[in-house]
C-alpha cells in the first residue's frame, strides 16, 4: 500500500497546510501502477433509464468539497468563489444567487429559515431565506465540513477538532468544546448531524461524539475505526462523510477501519464490519450501503449488519458516498458519470454522465429527483425518463 505525502498532515502542521492539500487527491492508493488503474466502463443493460432535467453551474469547488442542502422545494449551493445560490428543485431555476464576499471552504447547511456557509480562516456565514446575510461570526482556523443548522444552532467543526455552536438567529457563540487530534489525520470533511437531543460529530481518529445541545458536554463516545498497526500512517482511522440516521439507528463508516451502526441515543453498538471508505455511508429501510477506497460498493443488512451484495467493477475510480434511489443505488465517480446499481443485488441498471468532472459530494434525493454536485461546479437534477 502505497500513501501519498498529500494525504495526510500532522496536527501540528494543519494550520499551515491548510488550504495545500487537494481533496480530489484523497484516494490514499495513489501509486500509478497498473493494479490502480481506474476500471474501464463496459457496456450494461439497461433496466433503469435517466436523464438530466437540468443542469445550472455554480462554480467550481478547487480544493474543497462542496455538499448541496435541500429545504422543501429548493436546494443550496455554493462554490470557491463565494458562490451561493437557491434553486428551484422542480425546474432549476435559480431563485438567487449572491457572493458571499469571501473564497468558501465547504458546502452549504440549511433549515427552513437559515442558509449557513463557512469562509476562509474559519469564518461562519448566516443568510436568511431571501439571501441577505443575517450575521457573520469570525473564526481562526480553516473549515471543511459543511456547516449544521438545526434546533436554533448553526454548529461546525474546524481542523483543530474544535466543535463551536452558534445561534442560529444573532450569530453569539453558545459553546465551544475541543476534541482530541491524532497526530496524523486525512485532510477530509467528515460531517455534523443535529437532532432534537444532541449534534452528533464524526472526528479523525475513528470517533463519533455525541455533544449536549445546551452546552456541548459529552453525552457518548464511539468507536466507528480503531487506530491499528505499528506506524502513525497505519493508524490513520478517521470517520469519513456524514453520520446517517435512521430510526433508532446512527450508522458511519473510517478510513482504515469498519462500517458500523450504533444506538442513536446511547451509542451502544448495533454491529461493524472491516471496511475502509473516505466518504461515509447511507441508510434506507433494509440496508446500509457503503463505497470502499477500492471502489467496491457493499451493501449490508441494516439489521445485524450481514453482507447483502458487493459490486467491485468500479475500482479505483474514485467513488462518491452512494445512495438508495428508487430501486436502485447511485454513486457518483471521478469522471462526473452517476452509476446506478440493483437495490437488491448490487448489478449495474443505469448509467448517466454529467459534466465529466468528479462527483465529491454524495448525491441528495429531493422528491424524486436525484441532485450531483460535481468538482467543475455543475448542479445537475436527474430522474428517471
Amino acid at each position: 500500500m502505497q500513501f501519498s505525502a498529500k494525504l495526510l498532515v500532522t496536527a501540528s502542521a494543519l494550520f499551515a497546510l491548510s488550504g495545500c492539500s487537494t481533496l480530489s487527491s484523497l484516494n490514499p492508493f495513489s501509486s500509478k501502477s497498473e493494479k490502480n488503474t481506474p476500471a474501464v466502463l463496459t457496456e450494461i443493460k439497461t433496466t433503469m433509464s435517466i436523464k438530466a432535467s437540468w443542469t445550472v453551474p455554480v462554480g467550481a469547488a478547487g480544493n474543497y468539497l462542496f455538499t448541496p442542502a435541500s429545504v422543501a422545494q429548493n436546494v443550496y449551493a455554493a462554490a470557491a468563489d463565494g458562490t451561493l445560490v437557491r434553486l428551484e428543485v422542480a425546474s432549476g431555476r435559480i431563485v438567487w444567487k449572491i457572493n458571499a464576499g469571501m473564497h468558501l471552504t465547504a458546502g452549504v447547511g440549511a433549515d427552513a429559515n437559515t442558509i449557513a456557509v463557512v469562509g476562509e480562516k474559519g469564518q461562519v456565514l448566516a443568510f436568511d431565506q431571501d439571501g441577505k446575510l443575517r450575521w457573520k461570526a469570525p473564526g481562526t482556523n480553516e473549515i471543511l465540513s459543511a456547516p449544521a443548522v438545526g434546533q436554533g444552532l448553526v454548529v461546525v467543526r474546524s481542523i483543530d477538532n474544535k466543535i463551536s455552536a452558534y445561534d442560529v438567529n444573532t450569530g453569539e457563540r453558545k459553546w465551544s468544546v475541543e476534541r482530541p487530534l491524532p497526530p496524523l489525520t486525512l485532510r477530509l470533511a467528515p460531517g455534523i448531524v443535529i437532532t432534537e437531543q444532541q449534534v452528533l460529530v464524526a472526528l479523525p481518529g475513528g470517533r463519533m461524539s455525541s455533544l449536549a445541545l445546551n452546552n456541548g458536554g459529552l453525552r457518548w463516545e464511539a468507536v466507528v475505526g480503531e487506530p491499528k498497526g505499528a506506524t502513525e500512517l497505519e493508524r490513520v482511522a478517521d470517520v469519513s462523510g456524514i453520520p446517517v440516521i435512521m430510526g433508532r439507528d446512527v450508522c458511519a463508516s473510517s478510513f482504515q477501519g469498519r462500517v458500523a451502526c450504533f444506538d442513536v441515543s446511547t451509542g451502544a453498538l448495533r454491529w461493524n464490519k472491516n471496511l475502509s471508505s473516505e466518504v461515509g455511508v447511507s441508510v434506507d429501510e433494509r440496508f446500509v450501503f457503503a463505497a470502499d477506497v477500492n471502489g467496491a460498493v457493499n451493501a449490508y443488512a441494516r439489521t445485524g449488519g450481514t453482507s447483502a451484495w458487493r459490486n467491485d467493477k468500479l475500482s479505483n475510480r474514485r467513488l462518491s458516498a452512494p445512495i438508495s434511489y428508487d430501486r436502485a443505488v447511485a454513486v457518483g465517480d471521478m469522471a462526473g458519470y452517476v452509476h446506478f446499481l440493483s437495490r437488491e443485488d448490487g448489478s449495474f441498471i443505469g448509467r448517466v454522465t454529467t459534466d465529466g468532472s468528479q462527483i465529491l459530494a454524495a448525491p441528495l434525493v429531493v422528491d424524486a429527483k436525484l441532485i450531483v454536485q460535481t468538482k467543475s461546479g455543475s448542479v445537475v437534477a436527474l430522474a428517471p425518463e
